[in-house]
């Protein structure tokens, strides 16, 4: 089995840069011109460009709106250097949303990134963790 992580943003290529230079993702390909396949994480990570204010789904009555949002699924990307992540994302334009919080052997850092996304960047001290 394989997981694949699909994010909306309004602007695919503001999209791909900001993973780009926040996490260091590549642009792997573009599928048309509202989809960009992300590689350079242990999955494999889509941006869907649907524009602010288009329906989320054909059911349900709910719009997407990119300021900051919560839901109750995020991604954590585990970092070798947590500092190095850090400034990077910062650098990139994330919003850093709390100071690290040390965790049962990890430490993490909460985001958002320009779309309204939430992120952390995780290091585990035991490397064989993973």
């Amino acid at each position: 089995m394989r997981v694949l992580i699909n994010i909306d943003v309004p602007d695919l290529q503001a999209g791909i840069a900001s993973y780009e230079a926040a996490l260091g993702l590549r642009l792997h390909r573009l599928l048309d011109d509202d989809v960009a396949e992300m590689h350079g994480a242990a999955c494999t990570l889509y941006l869907l460009r649907n524009p602010a204010g288009s329906s989320a789904t054909a059911t349900v009555e709910i719009s997407r709106d990119y300021a900051r949002h919560w839901t109750p699924v995020h991604m954590d990307f585990v970092v070798d250097d947590l500092d190095a992540a850090a400034a990077r994302a910062e650098a990139a334009g994330a919003r850093r949303e709390a100071e690290p919080v040390a965790w049962r052997g990890s430490t993490c850092i909460t985001y958002a990134d320009p779309f309204g996304h939430g992120f952390c960047l995780i290091h585990f001290d035991d490397v064989t963790y993973l």
